[in-house]
């Protein structure tokens, strides 16, 4: 029933964007303009739970797919979106195994985890209309991306892999690099290394990868990589590019330089 997690599993790219403006109508308005896969980003981004899920019912009726990214992993953060009605998600801040599987278990009910049970009565379950979510779909139809975007996690990322029920790993190239002592300095040789570390180990561990678009690599870099997934576009970008286009347009000038982007 989780059309992103199973199109992760079936190869190629899949292209996303950012929606962080807490818009409703931006957000429908990118779906209907072929992004058809959007983040809602809970971490950066404007709004709140309620927010997202009024975003996440406009990009659903205009036929698009919703990821979330939790602010945090807490257990509360995750079984109330979970219960909200969110499938698809982004942990930020992953740095160890056991952290790890600590959110994970928060994403499951017992005995897989420690999710607290009241389905019949919540979005999740399509307010009871789906009388075998708890025990059958909820499991499966969940998607897990952790976030690494620390040298500790690059450090514990052999140990990370291998906890059970993740879905994928979710590159974050700037706070990497920030850790690192790079920051908005993606492209520092240091950077790229780190960078290849987490491909070599997530792909060893055959799990999918995710990641944003930038550090010198592009779309096509990024698939030739084997990333599934490519966040590439941000609703904010593109408003201050047209903004800037526009402006310059009027002026007669070519088109300002763009702001740094991720």
């Amino acid at each position: 029933m989780n059309r992103l997690k199973a199109g992760m599993a079936q190869g190629g790219m899949i292209a996303a964007a950012w929606a962080g403006l807490g818009s409703p109508d931006v957000a429908e308005i990118m779906v209907r303009h072929g992004w058809r896969t959007i983040i809602i980003d809970g971490e950066h981004g404007l709004g709140d739970l309620e927010t997202w899920v009024h975003m996440a019912r406009a990009i659903e009726a205009a036929g698009g797919e919703v990821i979330l990214r939790i602010p945090d992993g807490q257990d509360t953060t995750i079984k109330k979106a979970l219960d909200r009605g969110f499938r698809s998600f982004i942990v930020p801040m992953i740095s160890s195994a056991e952290q790890a599987r600590q959110v994970i278990a928060s994403f499951h009910y017992p005995t897989r985890g420690r999710r607290g049970y009241a389905a019949p009565v919540l979005r999740c379950s399509d307010w009871g209309s789906r009388p075998d979510y708890a025990r059958d779909e909820a499991s499966d139809e969940v998607f897990v991306m952790l976030q690494c975007e620390d040298i500790g996690a690059v450090a514990a990322l052999e140990d990370i892999v291998a906890v059970p029920g993740i879905g994928a790993i979710f590159l974050g190239p700037n706070d990497l690099a920030a850790t690192a002592g790079h920051l908005e300095r993606m492209d520092h040789p240091e950077v790229q290394a780190l960078l290849q570390r987490v491909e070599q180990v997530v792909t060893a561990a055959g799990l999918p990868m995710a990641t944003v678009r930038g550090g010198g690599r592009d779309w096509t870099d990024l698939e030739t990589r084997g990333f599934r997934l490519v966040a590439g576009v941000t609703d904010m970008g593109m408003l201050l590019d047209g903004i800037q286009n526009a402006r310059a347009e009027l002026e007669g000038q070519s088109a300002a330089p763009t702001l740094p982007r991720y």
